[in-house]
Order: structure tokens, then C-alpha cells, then sequence
């Protein structure tokens, strides 16, 4: 597993309201699994607000295991997880549930419910967390227009492309505005139009100030 650091990315994007400090901290972080079977080892990691890191490595190589950990979904064998000034292994539910409020996640496999439409599944945690009708539709609408989906709004999954689905993925990390988004092999489905397409979103909330973090098995994309 390696990871690459992207901060000016293509060289001719300018990065607004960028933040200092530090917003992840992984201090010698080591996950193991039964029969000893090692997914990290003896990890270091630090994160500046506002970065774009792609974590690339084969099939297995801890990558996802490290994502999980910095939502709370998988804990440490060893080492400290700090995300935002927080151990996350020392967070109980109703903190951990504050915490991921602030962290987007897009996940490989889309994670859509098939029988809410594209609106509903970029809304739906928002009306969850209790956001006003108002706010909701007042957050929307800007958001499937970053993602190119405004004219879907009213579809079913099963009326999209993949590429399309991915962006609806993406849409409902991003609606909450969360200054941390976590990408598990968004691309791994997508053909390559359809991947750089995601990626040039991710590049987008980036120069609005968001720290991305994007796993991939695809080397050739990250460079």
C-alpha cells in the first residue's frame, strides 16, 4: 500500500477557503485479524486539511481496512485513529454518529436504495439527521448539478448507468457539506470516461476546501 499526495492535481485548479492544520493523525496503527493475519502494521499518517491523497496498493492490501478506521467502522489492534482532534476509538455511538455527520463516504458498490428515487437517496440522510424541508431542497439542488444530475432527479438506480449511480453515491456524501470525504475504490466499476469523471468531481470539492481521500488498486489513475 502506498500513498500518493495530489495538491495542485492538474496544475491550473486554485483552492478557496483552505484550512491549516491538521484533520487526520494515524499513530502506529496496526489492525490484525484472526490467525494473525496482518491488514496494517505499525502505521504513521498525518492528513492536512484541504489535501487530495489517492491510497493505492493490490487487493488486500489494508487499504479499505484504513478507510473503515477513520469512520469508526473498524477499530485498532493497536495505535491511535485521530480524526478531527478525536481518538476515534474512544467515541460511543451518539459521538461516533456526530463524528461520520462530518465525514462523506462513497463507497465501490453505490450503497443506493433501489426503491427511493435520485432525490431521495441524496436526501435521505439528511431528513434522518432532522435537516428542515427548506434546508433540504435549499442543499439539493446545487448538489446534482456538481454531480451533472439534475435533470435525473426523479429516476430509480435501476434507471441509471453505473457511472451515473457512482455520482448519486457522491452526491449523498457531499449534501451535508463535510469537510472530510473517504472514497473506497470509487472508480473500481467505472470505465475510464466514467472514472475520470468521478475523479474530476473529487477535484472539484477539493478546491472548495474539502480533504479527499481516494482508494484505488489503479495506480495508473492516481498518477
Amino acid at each position: 500500500m502506498s500513498i500518493v499526495g495530489s495538491s495542485e492535481f492538474n496544475g491550473n485548479t486554485e483552492t478557496v477557503n483552505r484550512q491549516v492544520g491538521t484533520i487526520i493523525e494515524l499513530d502506529s496503527v496496526s489492525k490484525t485479524y484472526l490467525h494473525s493475519h496482518h491488514a496494517l502494521l505499525n502505521v504513521n499518517l498525518q492528513v492536512q486539511k484541504g489535501e487530495f491523497l489517492f491510497i493505492t496498493g493490490a487487493s488486500g492490501s489494508g487499504k479499505s481496512t484504513l478507510l473503515k478506521m477513520l469512520y469508526g467502522a473498524e477499530l485498532p489492534t493497536q495505535g491511535k485513529v485521530i480524526v478531527d482532534n478525536i481518538n476515534v476509538a474512544t467515541l460511543e455511538n451518539y459521538s461516533l454518529s456526530l463524528l461520520r455527520r462530518r465525514i462523506g463516504i462513497v463507497f465501490q458498490d453505490y450503497k443506493l436504495i433501489p426503491q427511493r428515487t435520485v432525490a431521495e437517496n441524496v436526501t435521505f440522510v439528511l431528513q434522518a439527521q432532522g435537516y428542515t424541508r427548506k434546508e433540504i431542497q435549499r442543499r439539493l439542488e446545487p448538489t446534482l448539478k456538481l454531480v451533472g444530475l439534475l435533470s435525473k432527479a426523479d429516476r430509480f438506480p435501476d434507471q441509471l448507468s453505473g457511472g451515473e449511480q457512482q455520482r448519486v453515491s457522491i452526491a449523498r456524501a457531499i449534501v451535508g457539506t463535510p469537510p472530510l470525504l473517504l472514497a473506497d475504490e470509487p472508480t473500481g466499476n467505472l470505465d475510464p470516461d466514467n472514472s475520470w469523471q468521478v475523479i474530476q468531481i473529487f477535484q472539484k470539492l477539493n478546491s472548495f476546501g474539502a480533504t479527499v481521500i481516494i482508494t484505488t488498486h489503479d495506480e495508473q489513475l492516481s498518477r
